[in-house]
């Protein structure tokens, strides 16, 4: 089997990988890329997560692009209007014909020597399952971090004795009958606050069950500030305005709640107060043991949950679950939630890199024992990047700086020459933390020991502050911290026709570049 050969492979469909497509055209038209997803559709979490009410937590101008305006009404949106949203961007960006669906990347081992990527992928199509290979100069990985295929699983007693129907958010059954039924959401995440109101809405009587409360923050649906922009500024102004507009107030009221958590407690609680109708209710249900976002804090679009309580067309029970028993769920102090259906709300299982065997040279990368390079590289692999986006404030503010950061280093890679680089750690930099230990929710707590680590210093940090790593990760300077080289002295081409790697088509080194073996020129050198 011939591998195909591109410059750049892209891993997943979702808005990490069409972001970053779309980055690195425009900063490296020159080169070659293709994106592999492995569902039948782009979209990642968008095509993935068909709940009923599923929809961003956060506002649409700062999870769109800035590169493509969002023109809709609504500043909190729908799953359904993100996927449409995707599907326009890669037909009108011409990102469409790049992508390869049904491809499931299963191992990639960069060759040292080659200065290459050897992918390995299962494409499925109608006959059957084929195995693929590719080999890349460069590899973006943008699979997220969560298994889409086993969410978490706590592992309920007695659900086998469970009368009703269990299912998971993540796999939702679409022909499931809910007017008149009685279900029972296990969870308080953003699941579940987007599940409650959208299953009473649908003629259910709900119960949300939950071990803990959690902060519930309600916000209009939309901002009347977009109609105001867009009639006075073109599309993509606009966007940018309500996008700066909202990231910072984003980026204002997390730190807020983190430097003034008692103030912040204080207004989330009469807030909520006031879209309940009830203290006690607060008091028992929604008043958190802990400091607003040090856990995720969830919105509710209108307070459509608070409105759906106070209506009694939902309920909400604080208790710990003993097991499952056949009419419902039992809870620790003898209560049992009676229940038709029970939706097990209860969080994600954290996979990195997608799940892919990866390797360098045949040794196996361990994200764990390894360093962030401004949250985008890892330390000591080479020509890759990964996407995280932001747990506390909009996924794509981040995902566009890592796409950004990307873009530059490949066009620092072709402009002079050069065929790996990779993040070199310095010496002393002691232990580190995990990746997104600012938060306390349960799923990153539980896949702590599988996050590579970060320090408080660029630029091994990634400080979930938009503010902070914007600034650092856009004046980066490229020389800190990566080791930049030649695998061979020899030309290769980059494209049909084309000349890479700093060597002219008579096979002569370019002046600067490339001296007795050392790269020069500013370059880190390397033998």
């Amino acid at each position: 089997m011939t591998p195909e050969r591109v410059d750049v492979l892209i891993i997943g469909a979702g808005l990490s990988g069409v972001n970053a497509a779309y980055r690195i055209r425009e900063a490296c038209p020159e080169l070659s890329f293709r994106v592999l997803e492995a569902r039948g559709e782009i979209g990642g979490t968008w095509d993935l997560f068909r709940y009923p009410g599923v929809r961003s937590d956060s506002d649409v101008y700062t999870l769109t692009f800035p590169f493509h305006p969002w023109t809709g009404r609504d500043s909190i949106v729908s799953g359904e209007q993100v996927w449409r949203y995707l599907q326009e961007v890669v037909e009108d960006t011409g990102l469409r014909e790049h992508i390869q669906l049904d491809t499931r990347v299963t191992a990639a081992d960069f060759s040292t020597a080659e200065a290459r990527w050897h992918v390995r992928a299962v494409r499925t199509g109608p006959g059957g399952r084929r195995q693929e290979r590719y080999t890349a100069r460069f590899l973006v990985v943008c699979t997220g971090y969560y298994d889409a295929e086993h969410p978490h699983d706590p592992g309920f007693d007695g659900i086998e004795d469970f009368t009703g129907t269990v299912v998971h958010p993540q796999h939702w059954p679409q022909d499931l009958e809910l007017a008149g039924r009685r279900i029972t959401v296990i969870g308080s995440g953003a699941t579940a606050v987007s599940l409650v109101p959208a299953l009473a809405d649908a003629g259910a009587q709900v119960t949300m069950l939950q071990r803990t409360p959690g902060y519930v923050l309600g916000l209009p649906r939309r901002d009347p500030l977009s109609d105001l922009a867009r009639r006075l500024l073109p599309p993509t102004a606009a966007h940018r305005v309500m996008r700066a507009k909202n990231a910072a107030l984003q980026w204002g009221f997390y730190r807020a709640c983190r430097r003034a958590p008692r103030l912040m407690r204080s207004v989330l609680r009469r807030r909520a107060v006031a879209a309940t109708g009830s203290e006690a209710l607060v008091a028992e249900h929604f008043t958190p043991p802990y400091d607003p976002w040090e856990q995720r804090l969830c919105v509710a679009p209108h307070g459509d949950l608070y409105a759906a309580i106070r209506a009694g067309r939902a309920d909400v029970v604080t208790g710990e679950v003993e097991r499952f028993v056949p009419e419902g769920v039992r809870l620790a102090d003898g209560r049992v939630v009676e229940a038709d259906v029970a939706v097990t709300a209860t969080g994600l299982r954290v996979l990195l890199m997608g799940g892919i065997e990866a390797s360098v040279d045949g040794v196996g990368i361990d994200p764990a024992a390894s360093y962030v390079y401004y949250g985008a590289m890892l330390s000591g692999v080479p020509n890759l990047a990964f996407c995280i986006g932001y747990v506390n404030q909009s996924w794509t503010l981040r995902s566009d700086t890592t796409a950004r950061l990307a873009a530059r280093v490949l066009r620092r890679l072709v402009d002079r020459g050069l065929d790996t680089v990779v993040p070199e750690l310095p010496d002393g930099i002691g232990p580190g933390r995990p990746l997104m230990a600012d938060l306390r929710s349960g799923y990153l707590l539980r896949a702590a020991h599988l996050m590579p680590r970060a320090t408080d210093r660029y630029p091994w940090a990634m400080a979930q502050d938009v503010v902070r790593d914007s600034w650092a990760t856009d004046h980066a300077d490229l020389e800190e911290g990566l080791r930049w080289s030649r695998a061979a002295p020899a030309p290769r081409p980059l494209q049909d026709g084309g000349v890479q790697d700093g060597v002219d088509q008579d096979g002569t080194v370019q002046d600067g570049v490339v001296q007795d073996g050392t790269v020069q020129d500013g370059a880190r050198r390397s033998s």
